[in-house]
């Protein structure tokens, strides 16, 4: 049987933006917990102002809103890292493996009569197929997401053709 695996351009540019957003995180935080509170408020009103505070503005609630800001933007940039880094490991465990008459999904064997029908409404502008299953259950199937994809399709009977 031949496995699925994970598209290496996939895995890269998933690991780069998990990376990048966690980086981002450290940064926001960093200037949330260290370098924001150490700074004189009229100082950094003029290092992100790049002007001096007109004397109607509050400084210290000035300080408090940017501190606030950073700590949320890191969190934000936390929970993005952590959504591209759950969805990279979900793509790399999906498991399925596939010969001329069969296919093995998630520790179950099925036969291609197994097969209720095939998906290919998304399958010429992005490269996804949906396999609906006599069960009930369904498989999509991403070929940017995993290699040998295309093969697994041309692999079909010929009943399930793209129309």
């Amino acid at each position: 049987m031949k496995k699925l695996s994970l598209n290496p351009e996939y895995a890269r540019r998933h690991v780069f933006a998990a990376l990048v957003t966690l980086a981002l995180a450290f940064w926001f935080a960093y200037d949330g917990f260290i370098s924001y509170p150490a700074t004189p408020a009229a100082e950094l009103y003029k290092m992100i102002e790049k002007a001096d505070a007109p004397a109607t503005v509050d400084l210290e609630a000035f300080k408090k809103q940017k501190i606030v800001s950073q700590l949320g933007f890191a969190a934000l940039s936390f929970l993005a890292s952590l959504i591209v880094s759950l969805r990279l490991l979900s793509s790399a465990r999906f498991n399925f493996s596939y010969g001329s008459e069969a296919f093995l999904w998630k520790g179950k064997d099925y036969t291609f009569s197994d097969i209720k029908e095939v998906d290919f409404t998304r399958w010429s502008t992005k490269g996804i197929a949906r396999l609906i299953l006599n069960d009930g259950g369904n498989i999509t199937l991403d070929s940017w997401h995993h290699l040998s994809v295309g093969d697994f399709i041309k692999a079909l009977p010929e009943r399930f053709a793209k129309a």
